[in-house]
Parts: C-alpha cells; sequence; structure tokens
C-alpha cells in the first residue's frame, strides 16, 4: 500500500510539473505576439516593480464571490468588516480577503490530516469534516475580533491625541478632524465619519445613523460627549474641561476593557485546541492500543468502539460550542446577524413548513408562550418565535435521522469485523506472528463462505452446518471432532450476524435523541442566559460611568439620561426600552415599572436615584456619590471583572478538558483494564 501511495505520488508530481512546463511554452508563445508587446510598453514605467499583495487579495477576493461554498463565508465577512472600515470597500474587500485566505491556510492541512488519520471510518471521517465546517466560523470570528481589539488599542492613542489638539483648538470638531488625517489606521475612518456628523446640516439624525453603524460602544459614547460638548459648550469643573474629563472616562473603560478580553484571550487561547485534540486523536490511540494490546482489537474494530468514538465526537462538538459562548466577549458579531430573511423565514413561508411549524408553536397568551417569548429577549436571540420553532423541528429531525443512520452504520460494522477478525487464539500482551495470521485469515475466509450460505437463515442449526462443511473441499480431510467445532464456531458467528439488525429499542432511543434535539436550543438560550447574568456587574458599572459623564452637562434631564443607557445596554436593554417609550406618560410611573421588571440590586440603586432626580433633586446631587466614590468604583469593577474571568475560566476547563478527559478514560483505560482483566481471567480459567 505505502508502495503504491508512493507510485501515486511521484506520477502526481511529475504530471503537474509537464503541465507547468506546457502552461509556460502557451504563455511564452503568446507572450512574443505584437499585441502583448505594444501593451507592455505602454505599461513601462506606471506599475509596480514589486509584487503587490494588495491587489492578489482583491483578486482573492472576486474569487472567492463566485465559489458557491466561500461566497457565504466572505458576505459574512464583509458584514462584519465594514463596521470597522467605514465606507472603504477596499479595505473590506482586502481584510475580508486576508482573514478567509489565512483560515483556508489552517483548515486544509487539518481536513487533509482528518482524512488520512480516519479514511477507513467513513461514518467518524463525515462527521469530523462537518464538525470542520463548524471551526471555519470560530477562526473567523477570532480574526475579526483580533481586529477589533487593535481598534480599541488605537483608539487608546486617539483619544490621547484628542487631548493636545483640543487644549491646540479649543474646539472639539477641529480636534477631531486634525487628528483623523493618518489614513493608515482605522481609527482615522471612524475620526472622519464623527467629523462628518458634526458638521453635517442635522448632526442629531447623522448621528443616530451613527450609533447603528458604530464598531464598539466606546466610538459612540465619545461620538455622544462630542455632539453635546459641540452644541451646548464646555465648562470647567475643578478647574479642568468638562469634555476633557468625559474622555478620561471613556478611556479608562476602555482600558478596563482591553485587560479583560486579554485576559479571556490568554484563558481561552489553548481551552479551543484541547477540546478538538481528541477528535484527531482518537484513531492514533486506536491503532496504537491495538499494536501495543492485541487483545483490544475485538473492542476497537466492533460496535463498542465506534460508539465510544461517536460519543466523544459529539461531545467535542457540544464543548467546543459552549466554549464560544462563554468566551464571546460582544465585539461586532452581535451587530451584523443577518436577521431580515434568514433560512428560517424562507422555510416557514412555505405553506407545509407553516402549518408544521404552527402545530408546535404555542398559542398566543399562553403561559408557555409568555415564558419563551421572555427567554428570547434575556437571552438576546435575534430569533424570532416562528424561527425558533423552525430551528428546533429541523434540528429533532436531523438527528433522529443521524440516530438511524449511526445505528444501522454501528450493525454494518459489527457485521464486518465478524467477516474480518482473525479467527485464532491469541496471547494477551502479544499478536500474531506472519505465518499465524495467514493461518487465522484463512480460516475466517472459510467460515465466511458457510456464513455467506446461511446468512438470513434463522431457523439454521449446527447440523446443517456440519453437513454442509462435510461436502465442502475445506474439511475433505478433517476429523469429524475437528467439524463439529468448526460447526460451532460458524453457527455462533452466523447467529451474531442475524442478529444485527435494527431493533424496536433503537428506534426508541432515536425518538429520545430527537427529544434532547428538539429541547436543546431552549438549552442553549438558558445557558447562554446564565452567562449573561454573569456580565450584569459590569453593565451597570457602565450605566456609571455614562451617567458621570452627562450628569453634570448642562439641559441633560432623565429622559435624556434614559435614551443614553438604552443605546448602551445589553442585558437591561428590553426594560429600559420599555421605561423610555412609557416616559410620556408618567415618569416616576414608568420608573417604577423598571425598578420592578429587574431583581439586580445596583441596578435599582440608580433606577432609585433617578426617580429622586426627576421630582425632588437635581442629577448632579442625585448622583453625587458616583464622582465622590470614583476610585472605590473603579477598584470594584476591576475586582468584578476578576472574579468574572476566573468563573468562565473554571467553568471553561471543565468544558474544555471533557473531551480529552472521556476519549483517555472511556476510549483507553477502562477498554484496556476491562477487556485485560477479562482476558487474564479466561486464561487463568483455562490453565485452571
Amino acid at each position: 500500500m505505502n508502495n503504491n501511495m508512493l507510485l501515486y505520488l511521484i506520477y502526481g508530481v511529475g504530471g503537474v510539473f509537464a503541465l507547468i512546463v506546457i502552461a509556460y511554452l502557451i504563455l511564452a508563445k503568446r507572450m512574443k505576439k505584437s499585441d502583448y508587446q505594444q501593451i507592455k510598453k505602454l505599461r513601462q514605467g506606471t506599475e509596480s516593480g514589486k509584487y503587490s499583495t494588495e491587489i492578489l487579495l482583491q483578486k482573492l477576493y472576486i474569487n472567492y464571490s463566485k465559489i458557491p461554498f466561500l461566497k457565504g463565508y466572505i458576505l459574512k465577512l464583509r458584514r462584519r468588516l465594514e463596521i470597522l472600515n467605514v465606507d472603504d470597500e477596499y479595505a473590506t474587500r482586502r481584510d475580508a480577503a486576508k482573514i478567509l485566505t489565512k483560515t483556508l491556510i489552517i483548515l486544509i492541512p487539518i481536513v487533509i490530516l482528518s482524512i488520512i488519520l480516519t479514511h477507513s471510518n467513513y461514518l467518524v471521517l463525515s462527521i469530523v469534516l462537518v464538525f470542520e465546517l463548524f471551526m471555519v466560523d470560530s477562526f473567523v470570528d477570532g480574526m475579526v475580533d483580533k481586529m477589533d481589539n487593535n481598534l480599541l488599542r488605537e483608539q487608546l492613542d486617539f483619544f490621547a491625541e484628542i487631548r493636545h489638539a483640543y487644549h491646540e483648538f479649543n474646539m472639539v470638531e477641529e480636534a477631531i478632524y486634525q487628528i483623523s488625517q493618518d489614513d493608515e489606521k482605522n481609527i482615522s475612518k471612524q475620526g472622519d465619519k464623527i467629523y462628518e456628523v458634526l458638521i453635517s446640516n442635522d448632526p442629531e439624525i447623522e448621528l443616530e445613523k451613527y450609533y447603528d453603524i458604530a464598531p464598539n460602544s466606546y466610538l459612540k459614547e465619545f461620538a455622544g460627549i462630542s455632539y453635546l460638548t459641540k452644541e451646548f459648550g464646555d465648562r470647567k469643573v475643578d478647574r479642568s474641561s468638562l469634555y476633557l474629563k468625559n474622555v478620561s472616562n471613556i478611556t479608562e473603560e476602555m482600558q478596563i476593557e482591553i485587560l479583560k478580553r486579554d485576559k479571556i484571550d490568554y484563558v481561552f487561547q489553548s481551552l479551543s485546541i484541547i477540546s478538538i485534540v481528541p477528535i484527531l486523536g482518537l484513531e492514533p490511540l486506536k491503532n496504537w492500543s491495538i499494536g501495543n494490546f492485541s487483545f483490544t482489537q475485538n473492542f476497537y474494530c466492533g460496535k463498542s468502539g465506534m460508539m465510544v468514538q461517536i460519543l466523544v465526537i459529539l461531545l467535542t462538538v457540544l464543548c467546543y460550542l459552549l466554549l464560544r459562548k462563554i468566551k464571546n466577549n460582544g465585539s461586532t458579531d452581535k451587530n451584523v446577524q443577518n436577521t431580515e430573511n434568514p433560512w428560517q423565514a424562507k422555510v416557514y413561508k412555505n405553506p407545509i413548513g407553516k402549518r408544521i411549524t404552527n402545530l408546535f408553536i404555542p398559542k398566543q397568551g399562553t403561559k408557555t408562550y409568555i415564558k419563551i417569548q421572555k427567554l428570547l429577549k434575556d437571552s438576546a436571540s435575534k430569533l424570532k418565535m416562528e424561527w425558533l420553532y423552525v430551528n428546533r423541528i429541523v434540528i429533532a429531525i436531523v438527528a433522529f435521522i443521524v440516530s438511524l443512520i449511526i445505528f444501522v452504520q454501528l450493525h454494518i460494522t459489527a457485521i464486518n469485523w465478524i467477516y474480518t477478525e482473525p479467527t485464532t487464539d491469541y496471547d494477551i500482551m502479544g499478536g500474531m506472528t506472519g505465518s499465524e495470521l495467514v493461518e487465522a485469515q484463512e480460516l475466517t475466509e472459510s467460515d465466511n463462505r458457510f456464513l455467506n450460505m446461511f446468512r438470513g437463515n434463522r431457523k439454521t442449526t449446527v447440523d446443517d452446518i456440519y453437513k454442509a462443511m462435510e461436502r465442502s473441499d475445506d474439511y475433505e480431510d478433517a476429523e469429524e471432532e475437528q467439524i463439529s467445532l468448526a460447526a460451532q464456531r460458524v453457527w455462533d458467528k452466523l447467529q451474531k450476524v442475524n442478529s444485527e439488525y435494527l431493533d424496536w429499542f433503537e428506534v426508541l432511543i432515536s425518538f429520545a435523541i430527537m427529544i434532547v434535539a428538539f429541547m436543546s436550543p431552549i438549552w442553549l438560550m438558558y445557558f447562554q442566559l446564565k452567562m449573561r447574568q454573569m456580565e450584569m456587574e459590569d453593565e451597570v458599572m457602565q450605566f456609571q460611568t455614562i451617567i458621570l459623564m452627562l450628569m453634570r452637562i448642562e439641559r441633560v434631564n432623565v429622559e435624556i439620561i434614559l435614551e443614553w443607557l438604552e443605546r448602551y445596554a445589553n442585558i437591561f436593554k428590553e426594560p429600559i426600552s420599555k421605561c423610555v417609550n412609557n416616559y410620556e406618560a408618567g415618569a416616576w410611573e414608568a420608573l417604577e415599572e423598571l425598578k420592578n421588571e429587574t431583581n439586580y440590586q445596583q441596578f435599582i440603586r440608580i433606577v432609585e436615584s433617578l426617580q429622586a432626580a426627576v421630582e425632588k433633586i437635581p442629577i448632579r446631587e442625585a448622583f453625587d456619590e458616583l464622582d465622590s466614590d470614583r476610585d472605590y468604583y473603579q477598584a470594584k469593577r476591576r475586582e468584578s471583572n476578576d472574579r468574572l474571568i476566573s468563573r468562565k475560566a473554571m467553568i471553561g476547563k471543565v468544558i474544555g478538558f471533557a473531551p480529552m478527559v472521556v476519549m483517555f478514560v472511556g476510549y483507553l483505560i477502562i477498554p484496556l483494564v476491562f477487556i485485560g482483566l477479562t482476558s487474564m481471567s479466561s486464561s487463568m480459567a483455562s490453565i485452571e
């Protein structure tokens, strides 16, 4: 087999080399034509002397857009990168092509390695390849998150330079314009956009448009504070500019966020790889175990070994998805999800799909409907109720079909092992020698001929097989005792072969798996809700910073503060939006309803302070403790982030190492110990 592969490789390399030579000769012949020479003369002096990577990436983008499979990924990248590269089509295409090219460079060797390691097991290979398609999303998200983090670091320098420019010009828009002249940085594009907003004829409307496309909340805060300062003017607070103080507050927020993201990336940078390794390690581990402990071959090549393989793969996929949920730092991904016309909407528009889906959707107004609708809002899901149930039904159907296919494949694997297992006894710690292996395989082939003769006939007896063996050439000179043992052995194999079919309890298990799959989207939303609840304290402290920036600006009232909190809210967005909508009907009542809809104490204190600012005292006095205890709140926030990261790290390590532990314990140690002890007991019984 190795010699044939080497021969094919040599032929392949030779064929590629021949094609290159032929292509070179054809191109050289065309280059000698007068048209080409004329074009070459016209291009002299107008083109770069060195190879341009930029042009290559632009061409790659065009090619990727034409390939059906890659077209979806390149469009998804576009939606995310358009936020970072404001109105820069060239940079968007360049970055999209660069990220997708890097992803393919990483993924293609992994796919080739997977095919090499699992080519003998088509079911495992297909599951691994499907899983590696999900890995593309992870690679893409990681690279875009890296660009988003770089933008945050550029913002630190940008805001530091804004301070100096503001001292020089004493005008917000001029300072932003002066610092945004560096075209090489992404933050300069954002600065140009904010400058255009400030000098526009209707800056308030343009500012609302910018809020929809801003890559992060800190640029939103900066744009909003710059607009308020331009409209209402700057003032001195403690002998320093209020505008520059607010810029410093935003800078502190960014520094805390950058440290938080760096720590999370450091904790999770190896967990994703660790969770993936078991998939690629299953076949090497199996080959090592069979090579050193041949008595385990019956387990690894049979039905039990394949079941453990599939369980490890499914556990790896689940843990990998959960790790992505835990690590999520809320970057640009949440702003670009396609919710206009996804595939779920297309399925629901179909009359048959709509009729089936409506059978499962609870009726409006029922307790179940209200509960699921609240769960969708609390988990920040972009799905509608109809789309959620389309997901659940499709996942359940796919899980049921895949379960049946897996059970059928398990039976096929068991039958194939009966037909291929060397029929002989061998030592516990060692394998068979060459001559022993040849004899065992010949005996297996002989047994297979009789298996094929009686396969499917459940009324076959040992005597029937005995008579068939007597008439065969294989046992022409054999003794009666030898034929009897062989007939009994073939009959035992025949019983196993005839019993390997899809049984009723396996269909029942498939139905149970279908129910679990139907519930999995709901459980995933509950998991996401728990992860969001861990972020509550961090979001409330962001609210405190926003209020601290707004409370000293003149003409700012409670309604403006609520609008700002709604703009930057994530976990508390739904109740705050409801409060803003009801504010005109009654400020106190709307805030009281907001307080009743939440149960987080620190957020309730902010609402109570807003209630006091509505009727009793000025905003500055209502939130006076935020300014006086600023250092305490900053230290508390850092400590809160450390606790959050520690909790995420603990959960992430448990989930990330689970596939590795299951692989070594369930796929290596337990089979090795159990089968070894069983074989040793049988050997001792035979000796006695």
